[in-house]
């Protein structure tokens, strides 16, 4: 009887931590179930419709976050850079490509929980369609990192990891086209402060 009670509590705490582990897996990570990626990117083009899964609404609920609705925009998040290295605060990238077609977007490093870091004294902690200098055809090119640099900038501090997060603003692609069949720029490491 006590050999039978002993299984039946080990079974208990295993499926107990089995579950707990898989839905805390589930909240905490940038690739999940419904997820989409495109490059280093990824968004949940479900996150703000009816028809998002129960692990989106409860990483939206938990972080405090508003998911856009469908006609309201997209949101795209990258924890790596294109070769699959983390993205780290003490190293330099250079985010450049094309830019879907678009009225409005944001690009800002974040925290874990997807927070807007701190950015030094004087400069922006993100950046905006409307401030950025262009190159041809619409092509974007940031520079992102502790150090100046010509040109658009974003600025960071500290060490550790980071995320970055855009965001499109009223675009074809959250209403009608398929998300994992656009393009959106790169994200190259530069080099690292040791």
């Amino acid at each position: 009887m006590l050999k039978t009670i002993l299984q039946v509590a080990t079974v208990l705490l295993i499926a107990l931590g089995a579950g707990t582990g898989s839905a805390w897996l589930a909240l905490e990570t940038t690739r999940s179930i419904g997820s989409v990626d495109v490059g280093a990117w990824t968004t949940f083009p479900r996150a703000g419709t009816r028809q998002a899964d129960p692990y989106a609404r409860a990483r939206s609920a938990r972080i405090g976050e508003l998911a856009l609705g469908q006609a309201e925009g997209v949101s795209f998040i990258a924890d790596h850079d294109d070769a699959g290295a983390p993205l780290l605060r003490q190293c330099s990238y250079l985010i450049e490509g094309p830019v879907p077609a678009v009225r409005f977007f944001t690009l800002y490093a974040a925290g874990p929980t997807r927070r807007a870091l701190q950015a030094p004294e004087r400069f922006s902690a993100a950046l905006h369609s409307q401030s950025l200098l262009w190159r041809e055809k619409q092509q974007l090119s940031i520079s992102l990192g502790r150090h100046a640099h010509p040109g658009n900038w974003l600025a960071v501090e500290g060490r550790g990891p980071m995320l970055l997060v855009l965001t499109l603003f009223d675009t074809p692609i959250s209403t009608g086209a398929r998300v994992d069949e656009i393009d959106l720029p790169r994200i190259t490491r530069v080099g690292c402060d040791v």
